[in-house]
């Protein structure tokens, strides 16, 4: 009895996890719509100006935790936007990095001046903020194990 009554509270806060992700997500796109831009976009260029080592198409897939083929594709059509540009690697032929085009910038300057997830967020005090970081942290971590992914995450 009592395992079920923990499997359904652990269903509950699986919903209300993907329930507010979702409604997040589209509060961000909404404003994210007058760049011209979506949330993986936005994403992708917060990585490529986060990453101390060159932005490649691996790395950017490690950060976001997405398949290597899914951002190739993103960063292809960002390409044909003009907001990246791939850029062969002078020391490893076989590389490539993406860097932001002059455009590129531009969105993410003001991609960061968003004010609607402050907003979200700032529902929470300081101190909630600082143990809602922990327990995701502690939730992807062990998600990581269980999908038997060895390497740490470079972020946060």
């Amino acid at each position: 009895m009592e395992t079920n009554e923990t499997g359904n509270r652990d269903c509950e806060l699986w919903v209300l996890l993907h329930q507010t992700f979702n409604a997040m997500v589209r509060a961000d796109e909404n404003e994210l719509r007058q760049f011209g831009i979506s949330t993986p976009q936005a994403a992708v260029l917060c990585v490529v100006k986060t990453v101390t080592v060159p932005a490649t198409p691996a790395e950017i897939s490690r950060w976001l935790f997405r398949q290597p083929h899914t951002v190739s594709g993103l960063l292809n059509r960002m390409e044909k936007q003009g907001l990246v540009r791939k850029v062969k690697d002078l020391e490893r032929k076989n590389m490539i990095r993406i860097v932001l085009t002059e455009k590129g910038e531009e969105v993410h300057q003001k991609s960061k001046e968003m004010k609607v997830i402050c907003k979200i967020m700032a529902r929470l005090s300081p101190e909630e903020r600082s143990n809602l970081r922990t327990y995701l942290k502690a939730l992807r971590n062990e998600a990581l194990k269980e999908n038997g992914i060895r390497y740490q995450l470079p972020f946060p």
